[in-house]
């Protein structure tokens, strides 16, 4: 009798599962702590953010822009590419929660939307600057809301579909057809790198070089001055 040995799932603060089966999706789980952080930041360092400072409102927008990028690119590539595979393959039962996945990011990107206006407001010469702050800040907490129901949906659900119903090498396939685009932007690279690290134990980080490999370490490199000089000018006010 032989036994199936599969991948040891990442498993980090927040994640709400990691189903075990044959693929090991140790990235997609990487991107879902980093929103989740970023959410966290945003929510926390918006109330303590002087009305006044447009500078830093104006960092705080930049850098939303770039959160709500990698996002919206990770959405579209579940939606075009890994939902519609798995569609194919699952039970009645299992459609219901595939088919909720893409519904759930339509209700999310409104909100993505309505908090990128709030901070253009702010990062402009716009009255009634306590007002948008406030108004900023229960956007901010019901996108988060919103945002963790959906992650932990797909964690405990639809991640599990795809272990039964996926392989190492499609979702190889999967991943470079539909979520590759950022390994051909240098650029990109070099900020989404230190971003996805950004917050994580040190032991995951060097888990993370064992199987992304060591170009990553340098890319990482490469890019971490950058990151961190725009990550202290958004984050100024965020409570240590």
């Amino acid at each position: 009798m032989t036994t199936t040995t599969y991948p040891e799932q990442l498993l980090l603060p927040g994640q709400a599962a990691a189903p075990e089966g044959p693929v090991d999706m140790f990235m997609m789980y990487l991107m879902h702590h980093a929103f989740r952080r970023d959410l966290r930041r945003f929510a926390s360092a918006v109330p303590h953010t002087p009305v006044d400072d447009r500078a830093t409102w104006t960092a705080l927008a930049d850098r939303w822009g770039r959160f709500a990028d990698v996002l919206h690119k990770h959405h579209s590539g579940e939606d075009a590419g890994l939902w519609p595979f798995l569609l194919q393959r699952a039970d009645d039962d299992e459609r219901v929660v595939l088919l909720a996945m893409e519904a759930e990011h339509d209700k999310i990107d409104p909100q993505l939307k309505s908090c990128a206006h709030l901070l253009a407001e702010l990062a402009r010469e716009s009255r009634d600057r306590d007002r948008l702050r406030a108004q900023l800040s229960v956007r901010l907490a019901e996108t988060r809301e919103l945002l963790d129901h959906h992650l932990r949906h797909e964690e405990s659900e639809a991640m599990a579909i795809l272990q039964r119903h996926t392989t190492q090498e499609e979702w190889d396939r999967l991943e470079e057809e539909f979520f590759g685009e950022t390994k051909k932007d240098l650029r990109a690279l070099l900020y989404v790198c230190n971003w996805i690290a950004e917050d994580l134990a040190p032991a995951v980080v060097d888990g993370v070089f064992a199987k992304a490999g060591q170009a990553f370490r340098v890319v990482m490199w490469l890019g971490r001055r950058r990151f961190r000089r725009l990550e202290q000018q958004a984050f100024r006010y965020l409570p240590a």
